[in-house]
C-alpha cells in the first residue's frame, strides 16, 4: 500500500479500515440457486400467501447432520499466572488428531406466554463409536478391557441404523404430547451417507438443496457453537471427548437455539432477495435487545412485492 503501519493502524483504530474474515462458500449453479428459492419459498405460510407472506414457525421441523469433533486444536491459546507453568500437550502426529462423528437433532424449543421453556428441542446427540475389548495389556488397561473407538468411515447403512433405532424412538418420547398427531419433518441434506426420503422404514423426509448448509440451523451456527463450548473441557480419551461434545449439547441454551431458528428465516428472505445466491449478509436483527423486552417474534414476514417478484422470475425460469 506504499503507508507506513502507523497510518494503517491509526485508520483501522478510527473505523476507516474494517477487519473482515472471508469464508469460502459452495458452489451453485442455476439449477441449484432456483431449488434454494423454492425451498425458501415452500417454508411460507400458505394461508398467508399472496398478500402477506409469512414464514412457518417450523416447529415441527428437526434438523439434523453430523459433524467431526476433534480431540484437540493443533495451536491452543490459554492465560497463564506470572508463574505458573507451559500446558505441554503431546500428539503421535498433528496430521491425524483424535476426532469422533456425532449426529445431532434439534428442533424449535417452545416456550409458554410466561416464556417458561416447555420444550427444549434438544432430541439428542449421537455418536458413531464402537466398543471392544481390548487385545493386548498395556500400561492403562488389561486386556479384554472395553474400550471405545470412534468409526472411521461412516456409511449409509449405518446413519439409517442410528436414525431408526435411536433417533426415532427419542422422538417419540420427547415430542411434546399436545402435537402427539401432528406430522413431523426430519430435514437433512444430501450428503451420500444420509437416508433416502423414499425409505418406507422411516418417517416424513425433508432435503434440502444442494450446497446449502444456510438452510440447516446446524449447519448454520448451532454446531459450531457446541465445538466452543466442546474446547472448554479437556478430554484425553475418545469417551471422554464424547461425554465433552454431549454435555455442551446439553448446557447449550434453548434461547439461543430459538433464535437461530429466526437467524434461519431471515437467511431464506435474504437469499430469495439475491435469487438463491449465496453471496449476502445475515442480516442482523438484535435478538437479544427484543427477547429482553419481550418483542421477539416467532415468525418473520415477508414483503409482499419481493414474493410476487420473485414468482415471476420463476415463471419466466429466473
Amino acid at each position: 500500500m506504499k503507508v507506513s503501519p502507523s497510518l494503517i493502524y491509526s485508520n483501522f483504530r478510527y473505523g476507516n479500515i474494517k477487519r473482515h474474515t472471508n469464508p469460502l462458500n459452495p458452489v451453485l449453479t442455476d439449477k441449484n440457486k432456483k431449488a434454494r428459492v423454492q425451498f425458501c419459498l415452500s417454508m411460507l405460510e400458505e394461508d398467508s400467501l399472496p398478500h402477506d407472506p409469512t414464514f412457518k414457525s417450523m416447529e415441527n421441523v428437526i434438523h439434523i447432520d453430523e459433524k467431526w469433533f476433534n480431540m484437540t486444536r493443533k495451536n491452543e491459546k490459554y492465560y497463564l499466572l506470572p508463574n505458573e507453568e507451559d500446558p505441554y500437550r503431546t500428539c503421535k502426529s498433528k496430521n491425524f488428531v483424535t476426532k469422533v462423528m456425532l449426529l445431532a437433532a434439534i428442533a424449535r424449543p417452545r416456550f409458554d406466554v410466561e416464556g417458561k421453556e416447555i420444550f427444549s428441542g434438544k432430541i439428542g446427540i449421537f455418536p458413531f463409536i464402537t466398543k471392544l475389548p481390548a487385545k493386548r495389556s498395556s500400561v492403562n488397561r488389561a486386556a479384554g478391557t472395553m474400550e471405545t473407538k470412534a468409526m472411521t468411515s461412516v456409511k449409509r447403512e449405518i446413519v439409517r441404523s442410528v436414525l431408526i433405532n435411536n433417533v426415532v424412538p427419542v422422538i417419540l418420547e420427547k415430542w411434546p404430547r399436545e402435537d402427539a398427531n401432528s406430522i413431523i419433518y426430519i430435514q437433512q441434506d444430501n450428503a451420500k451417507t444420509h437416508i433416502d426420503f423414499n425409505d418406507k422404514e422411516f418417517c416424513e423426509a425433508v432435503c434440502q438443496p444442494a450446497n446449502s448448509p444456510d438452510l440447516n440451523v446446524l449447519d448454520l451456527d448451532f454446531l459450531r457453537a457446541i465445538d466452543s463450548l466442546k474446547y472448554q473441557e479437556a478430554p484425553r480419551t475418545t469417551e471422554e471427548l464424547v461425554c465433552a461434545v454431549e454435555k455442551a449439547y446439553q448446557i447449550f441454551s434453548s434461547g439461543l437455539s430459538n433464535r437461530i431458528f429466526l437467524t434461519l428465516q431471515s437467511c431464506m428472505k435474504a437469499i430469495m432477495e439475491v435469487r438463491g445466491c449465496n453471496n449476502y449478509k445475515i442480516p442482523h436483527m438484535k435478538k437479544f435487545v427484543l427477547e429482553r423486552y419481550d418483542q421477539l417474534p416467532s415468525q418473520l414476514k415477508c414483503d409482499a412485492k419481493l414474493y410476487k417478484d420473485v414468482m415471476m422470475d420463476l415463471i419466466f425460469e429466473m
